[in-house]
């Protein structure tokens, strides 16, 4: 019995310690001063394991449709660009005001600038993560949420161009992105 006091006289304490800490405004939550190691590592963590818990059920179509490259193309060329970067664009004023920064997303993953999951992901948890976040977004990141206003067959276009973009040239790019005039109207 004294075990079970004790343990919730503790459980109190850390209870009025942590609403202390909440309510004293001590922590920065300026977009400019990095978050601490430990809270970026929660952070990180919640956010992986929850979209891959999210994302698991998810079944990926054949993205293998050209029309699907150009159609999401012209959709992240619009929607996107200005945090996730294209070809020969280095930085915006977005990707240096965000933080955490948005990850530059015309690089491999293996070589951008965001971390993945401990091991990895095989193409199809890659796809299904891509599909998820953009569909649902990523609450206080900047990551909007698509899915409000787009269809899934829209937001598996984006998914397959994601796919090709870090392979593309700005030529390319640009070619691949262009939206067909009667077609813009449309998609705005």
């Amino acid at each position: 019995m004294k075990t079970i006091k004790m343990l919730l006289i503790l459980l109190l304490l850390a209870a009025a310690g942590a609403l202390g800490f909440i309510y004293s405004g001590v922590y920065s939550v300026a977009a400019n001063e990095p978050h601490m190691k430990i809270t970026y590592w929660a952070l990180e963590t919640l956010r992986e394991r929850s979209i891959a818990r999210a994302a698991s059920d998810i079944s990926v179509p054949d993205l293998s449709d050209p029309d699907m490259l150009l159609a999401g193309g012209a959709d992240y060329n619009e929607m996107c660009v200005g945090c996730h970067l294209k070809p020969g664009l280095p930085q915006t004023d977005m990707t240096l005001g965000l933080y955490p920064r948005p990850p530059g997303l015309t690089r491999s993953p293996e070589t951008h600038d965001h971390a993945h999951p401990v091991g990895g992901h095989n193409r199809d948890d890659a796809l299904k993560r891509q599909f998820w976040i953009i569909k649902n977004g990523i609450k206080a990141s900047g990551m909007p949420a698509w899915g409000e206003t787009h269809s899934d067959e829209r937001i598996w276009a984006m998914v397959a161009f994601l796919e090709e973009l870090p392979k593309m040239e700005m030529l390319q790019y640009d070619i691949v992105t262009t939206r067909e005039e009667e077609e813009s109207g449309g998609h705005h």
